[in-house]
């Protein structure tokens, strides 16, 4: 992990922790430095004293008071800046970093990424001996949303301190330095349990996203898993969407590389050449702010990846090179960010190599089970390679983890594709209808509802399918469907492209 130096106020902490201020170092003893080093890199959040504990005095049996020596020489050597180290009674410690603070490895500072803090249920009667469910639940959260690279996940030892039954959000906020809280509550009702979850943006205190999970108390555990996935998978659809709606409030110089980012994923989405050229302009000025954001750099990928993919530039072998390179680039700045494995994968397929993006595309389900775009672009990258099966069961996974996923249409698309090399005419004819009908679907979807229709035997509706291709886009031909999708199988190529060909394409 890369870290650079750290504002204080008016002074510094630099990677070799040395503090800094008024250009003179500044002496501080070692343990006093440790100290200094966790509650930086905490972000603004809240440190617990056992947390100082165990990161500052591993495996040595310490008593509390030592902390609270070392902060006072802390203090005293951070002298004018001094009341950026807050103690929180009976809780911890916050340093407040202000704008400049520590970047990890995907460079962005934790001041400027979405932060979320996850709190214990609350339960409302006596929660029978399913009770243990309100903390569980959560800390598997909590697990499970460290894996996501883009979010800054404030500790359990912290977060579970708030046990409020009516909690502030505004006051949460501040106290843990989190810009969202999710919260709920968990209640048995004769044989039934029921969850209910919020999320709430902790600065305006406005509910964002809410839903209810209710089950046999028999049953809660088996459950348990699929409402953990539930509930990431909306947490990854509906933060990126509010802090692309907080972005759009500011002008764009004062826009962060984290607002930059957002702002981009909402156009790159849209599969519009004026888009996807809008969105790569917005990734690369988030990466002009921040050279080291490697999500901003998998964007661009993605963006030329598209270019090559929907053919929108005369030079396609350029578009797909260029993908691989920032592509590279963010693997290199984050290795287990699965966005970037993502578009790593989707570059390889780009430049020839579908089957080679597998193992990219599995590398990044496997750092994020719950990553819906990883289970659809492997589903499509099964339905090219011939692997029907696969690709079913992929689109599936895609479409229940998202279902009102911007790229819904395309998952259908998947779908249809999956049946098709199949032989299964009639489902592939359902499926790709549906994905052709979807607002927003791109001319390719039309254009595997064209070749679907016309193999389930469909003409008429074929017809119409071509109609619509042609008048969205007259240049598109076989060439372009065989350059996006390039079937391994020579025979199911061929079959593809004589339904094409009795379109007309």
């Amino acid at each position: 992990m890369k870290e650079r130096q750290v504002r204080i106020g008016s002074m510094s902490l630099d990677p070799h922790r040395q503090l800094a201020g008024g250009g003179k170092s500044v002496p501080l003893g070692r343990k006093a430095l440790d100290i200094l080093s966790v509650l930086a890199k905490a972000g603004g959040a809240t440190v617990t004293k056992d947390e100082l504990l165990a990161l500052v005095w591993p495996g040595v049996l310490v008593e509390e008071n030592a902390i609270q020596v070392h902060v006072a020489s802390l203090r005293k050597a951070l002298g004018v800046e001094a009341d950026r180290l807050t103690t929180i009674r009976g809780i911890g410690y916050r340093l407040d970093l202000g704008v400049g603070r520590c970047a990890g490895a995907t460079g962005v500072a934790a001041g400027e990424m979405p932060s979320i803090a996850v709190l214990p249920l609350r339960i409302i009667g006596t929660g029978g001996r399913h009770a243990v469910i309100a903390e569980g639940l959560p800390h598997e959260l909590i697990a499970q949303l460290s894996r996501l690279h883009w979010l800054f996940v404030i500790a359990r030892g912290s977060s579970f301190q708030i046990r409020d039954p009516d909690p502030d959000m505004p006051t949460i906020g501040a106290l843990l330095g989190a810009r969202y809280c999710l919260s709920g509550t968990l209640e048995q009702v004769g044989d039934r349990i029921g969850i209910t979850i919020e999320l709430v943006d902790t600065h305006s205190a406005q509910v964002i996203w809410g839903d209810h999970y209710s089950s046999l108390a028999q049953g809660i555990h088996e459950l348990r898993a699929s409402i953990v996935a539930s509930i990431i998978t909306a947490l990854e659809f509906q933060i990126p969407l509010h802090e692309a709606h907080r972005a759009t409030l500011n002008s764009p110089e004062d826009l962060d590389a984290w607002a930059l980012y957002h702002l981009a994923l909402q156009r790159m989405f849209r599969f519009t050449q004026v888009d996807n050229d809008t969105a790569r302009a917005l990734f690369e000025q988030a990466v002009a702010r921040d050279p080291h954001f490697a999500r901003a750099h998998a964007g661009i990928s993605f963006t030329r990846f598209q270019n090559a993919f929907m053919r929108y530039t005369g030079d396609t072998q350029a578009e797909a090179t260029a993908a691989r390179r920032s592509a590279e680039r963010a693997i290199e700045l984050d290795p287990a960010d699965p966005f970037a494995n993502l578009v790593f994968g989707r570059s390889m397929w780009v430049n020839g190599d579908v089957a080679g993006s597998l193992p990219w595309i599995d590398r990044a389900l496997m750092l994020n089970p719950n990553y819906a775009q990883g289970a659809y672009a492997h589903a499509f990258a099964d339905s090219i390679l011939c692997h029907g099966e696969d690709g079913q069961r992929h689109a599936d996974r895609a479409m229940a983890l998202s279902p009102i996923d911007p790229m819904h249409y395309a998952m259908m698309g998947a779908r249809a594709l999956s049946h098709a090399v199949r032989g299964e005419y009639a489902e592939a004819a359902r499926w790709s209808d549906s994905a052709a009908r979807a607002p927003n679907s791109h001319v390719l979807i039309a254009m595997i509802a064209v070749a679907c229709q016309a193999l389930a035997g469909r003409e008429l509706r074929a017809r119409t399918w071509a109609d619509a291709v042609r008048n969205r886009d007259p240049r598109v031909s076989r060439s372009d469907f065989f350059q996006a999708f390039p079937f391994e199988n020579c025979n199911v190529e061929t079959t593809f492209s004589q339904a094409l060909g009795s379109l007309g394409f």
